[in-house]
């Protein structure tokens, strides 16, 4: 019983950040931008990392923070239609899940159509209830994965065995000292070894 109002609270809280998109009046890439590089720059479009370039602009978010995360939810692709190995029915740069592109005001069928650099827009609009709260990595993986963790000191705890087992045993690779508690800095491991190769891409 305890993990179902667990997973409610989740759910509720997800629900809760997401409101009616407002459409911009400046389009990504109708802006100039100063030249600067950033992580994976090489394994995407000019218009890619422009529309990256404005995202981070206009929400406060780290260029190479967000190509980061997303070089790890693709798999290093950054493919639109990229899906979740473990068949969850997420899909695209950030693994949308079906619910969340309805919030969206889509579907992950039409996102996995779209062109990367189209899909950004949706990228952006996920984004979009975060500007300014999004201080380093580990906010920004934090926003794709868990939001409650944004904020939090490495040592924070997202799920322990104890707590909410089911979610734990599907992110158990995550438990990296075995401690049967999975916290916000074991999640960022992975992240920031992305980053460390990233550099090798960096355009």
């Amino acid at each position: 019983m305890d993990e179902i109002i667990h997973v409610l609270e989740q759910v509720i809280a997800r629900l809760r950040t997401f409101q009616t998109p407002v459409e911009t009046t400046t389009e990504p890439d109708s802006v100039e931008y100063p030249d600067t590089s950033m992580a994976w720059g090489a394994k995407v479009s000019s218009t890619f990392r422009d529309r990256v370039r404005w995202i981070g602009q206009t929400l406060s978010i780290s260029p190479d923070d967000l190509m980061n995360c997303m070089a790890w939810e693709s798999a290093e692709s950054f493919k639109a239609n990229i899906k979740n190995a473990a068949g969850s029915g997420a899909v695209g740069l950030i693994q949308f899940m079906p619910a969340t592109a309805r919030l969206l005001g889509t579907t992950t069928s039409e996102l996995s159509k779209m062109a990367p650099e189209d899909q950004l827009n949706y990228v952006y609009k996920y984004f979009r209830p975060y500007a300014g709260k999004l201080k380093n990595l580990g906010d920004v993986y934090m926003a794709i994965l868990w939001p409650k963790g944004i904020g939090k000191p490495d040592s924070y705890v997202l799920w322990s065995k104890g707590s909410a087992p089911t979610t734990f045993k599907q992110n158990a690779g995550l438990d990296i000292n075995h401690d049967s508690r999975i916290t916000r800095g074991e999640c960022l491991a992975k992240i920031k070894e992305k980053a460390l190769k990233g550099e090798q891409f960096r355009a």
